[in-house]
């Protein structure tokens, strides 16, 4: 899995605009977590993609948008996964490397689960 991060105007359509570099391109995304971040008026976002290949195109495509300031494929060292699992004792968030949350939705074996890969 490779993980794309960038940096990008916090405005609407912004999303749309990145999703479609990947649309027109025929990336398939695998995780997508989106938020503010520290630069003031700016947000994160961070995409997985299952090969080398796809995210050196995003990685080369979401360049030239105007509305990315920052764009990166981020090393596996730098990763994190987080999960959310659903158990019959309710909602438990789960977060370490993404090796790590593998194994404990493994071993949990939840009704329902969501997993994402995450960077900064």
């Amino acid at each position: 899995m490779y993980v794309i991060s960038l940096v990008v105007k916090n405005e609407f359509g912004v999303m749309q605009r990145v999703m479609g570099e990947f649309t027109r391109n025929k990336i398939n995304v695998e995780t997508i977590v989106v938020g503010t971040c520290e630069l003031p008026n700016k947000a994160r976002m961070v995409l997985s993609v299952l090969d080398r290949e796809s995210a050196e195109t995003a990685v080369g495509r979401l360049q030239k948008l105007q509305d990315v300031y920052c764009v990166q494929i981020v090393e596996p060292s730098n990763q994190s996964a987080y999960a959310l699992l659903h158990t019959e004792n309710g909602n438990v968030g789960v977060v370490g490397g993404s090796a790590q949350v593998d194994e404990i939705i493994e071993r949990a074996k939840p009704a329902k689960y969501v997993k994402a890969l995450n960077a900064l």
